[in-house]
């Protein structure tokens, strides 16, 4: 009965041991000596400039940028096509989904280590060695099969903050890809309404030549007819000399600009393409409303980016903190054993073998306490890089949103200039004709003219390109249609563990998207 009551009380304080180490073994492993992340406080003002450049756009019943797809924001046919085919062809986007594949698998390399380690074994072990009895050599053989595991306790949050530090980078790879695509999507705008405008150079050009040469011929025959002089002749003739350089100058830049294009396109101008829209005939949206600064923390992938660099260092310190504290690791095996190959698994013996371990790091030269300074120095990095990062953002969208506030302005005041130049060229063509002024002020007027209308045209790009590149400072462009659902930057459906993992419960909440392919989303 005593007995009994003693294997019993035994048994009972066995199975309470077993709990309280189950229960502090789950306390140690949820400790974790990151600091805890605190994002930076935004290094630029609540509110976008207000001034003499800066006109205000109602947001009232306008669509965020982000929310725009770009086939709605860019219309014109040709142009949208020529987005296709960049986002499916790009190398450089391919790069980036390649980036964000190879991001992925290495931190499913770091998430495994959170796991115990088993592998199966088999080996044969063979000696020779001298009998002293019969004075001859024996040979003995020892066959073995069996399988080993080890398992690093993670006390102290070593391995879970590499993990942390891990998935960080992997998510900032995915919005870098995103800011990649975003970026190629304003680009090929760009590199188009670029090309538009050396066909309108080229046409005022052309145009400007024909009447210059017919302005030389002009003066030839009456410097034959003795009419006028020799001044009046070469006068004519520089004009149409320097319009032929200029002529010569633009096609060049125009065919540039298109090479240009193709690079973006990834892939030659397909033959099939719909006819283009001219440069001002051209319909982006322009009341496109800014928002708050605020607003860009979750708008620009850069800056998205950037914070989960500043994460995956900030995790990086906890790693560094918990290399200061020991080590512990399981080490096992179990497996058969047996001196002929024939009796392995007949008879053999069974044999097995638990090696726990701990290492305490005493004195390592001061590496320790420089790794941790390391990682704290890069995590001030990190947060500069973001502050950075933030106030690009404000400085590129104020930028956009002064040259929107002037740019009507400016090309109405220069549509008015060529007009007005052209009325003066007529006058100057007359007075001419009927003798009251030289010829010089129709050369002069011609030059004023052909300036002119250079001018509008750089306006009208330039007008065109603002409103593209605040649309894409805004974060617009990553979504094809108006109301469709964004798609996530990066893909965790590849990433998921066993449904009871701990890292999981990281990426859990993360709705899965594409990730690799260069195609459009």
């Amino acid at each position: 009965m005593n007995a009994k009551s003693c294997d019993k009380g035994e048994h009972v304080s066995l199975s309470g041991r077993l709990h309280a180490l189950a229960a502090v073994t789950l306390l140690l492993a949820g400790c974790s000596l990151q600091p805890v992340y605190e994002r930076p406080s935004a290094p630029v003002a609540a509110a976008y400039p207000e001034g003499a450049a800066y006109k205000p756009v109602s947001s009232e019943g306008t669509t965020a940028a982000v929310d725009i797809g770009w086939r709605n924001f860019l219309t014109d046919p040709r142009l949208q096509r020529l987005i296709e085919i960049a986002l499916a062809n790009n190398r450089d986007l391919r790069v980036a989904a390649l980036n964000i594949a190879r991001a992925q698998a290495q931190y499913r390399i770091q998430r495994s280590n959170l796991s115990p380690q088993v592998a199966a074994g088999a080996s044969m072990d063979a000696s020779r060695a001298p009998s002293s009895s019969a004075g001859r050599n024996a040979t003995s053989h020892v066959y073995s099969v069996g399988v080993s595991a080890s398992w690093e306790l993670d006390f102290f949050g070593r391995l879970q903050s590499l993990n942390d530090q891990a998935l960080q980078q992997y998510f900032a790879t995915a919005q870098a890809r995103k800011a990649f695509q975003i970026a190629l999507v304003s680009q090929v705008a760009d590199q188009y309404l670029t090309v538009l405008g050396d066909d309108e150079l080229l046409a005022v050009t052309r145009h400007t030549l024909e009447t210059a040469q017919a302005s030389y011929k002009l003066t030839q025959l009456q410097f034959q007819n003795g009419t006028t002089n020799e001044q009046s002749v070469r006068q004519a003739q520089i004009v149409v000399e320097q319009t032929n350089a200029n002529y010569a100058a633009q096609t060049r830049v125009r065919a540039q600009d298109e090479n240009m294009l193709v690079l973006l396109l990834g892939q030659p101008l397909p033959a099939d393409l719909p006819p283009s829209t001219p440069l001002n005939s051209q319909s982006i949206m322009a009341d496109i409303p800014a928002g708050l600064p605020s607003d860009l923390l979750t708008r620009r992938p850069d800056i998205m980016e950037a914070e989960a660099s500043l994460k995956a260092a900030n995790a990086n310190i906890g790693a560094a903190r918990a290399a200061f504290f020991p080590s512990i690791s399981l080490t096992g095996g179990a497996g058969l054993e047996s001196t002929a190959l024939s009796a392995l698994f007949h008879g053999a013996s069974f044999a097995w073998s638990f090696v726990p371990s701990i290492t305490v790091p005493i004195f390592e030269g001061g590496k320790l306490r420089a790794s941790l300074d390391v990682a704290t120095i890069q995590k001030d990095i990190n947060v500069a890089q973001y502050e950075k990062a933030i106030q690009t953002a404000f400085q590129e969208v104020a930028n956009d949103l002064a040259a929107r506030g002037t740019d009507d302005d400016q090309v109405a005041a220069l549509e008015r200039d060529v007009a007005a130049a052209g009325r003066f060229l007529e006058l100057a063509q007359q007075r001419f004709q009927n003798g009251v002024d030289s010829y010089l002020n129709v050369l002069t007027a011609q030059t004023t003219l052909y300036s002119a209308q250079q001018a509008l045209v750089s306006a009208r790009l330039a007008r065109l390109t603002t409103l593209v590149n605040l649309y894409k400072d805004l974060g617009g462009g990553w979504i094809e249609h108006t109301g469709d659902t964004p798609p996530a930057a990066e893909d965790v459906g590849a990433l998921a563990p066993p449904e009871n993992h701990a890292p999981w419960d990281l990426v859990k909440s993360i709705r899965p998207a594409q990730a690799t392919g260069a195609a459009s989303p």
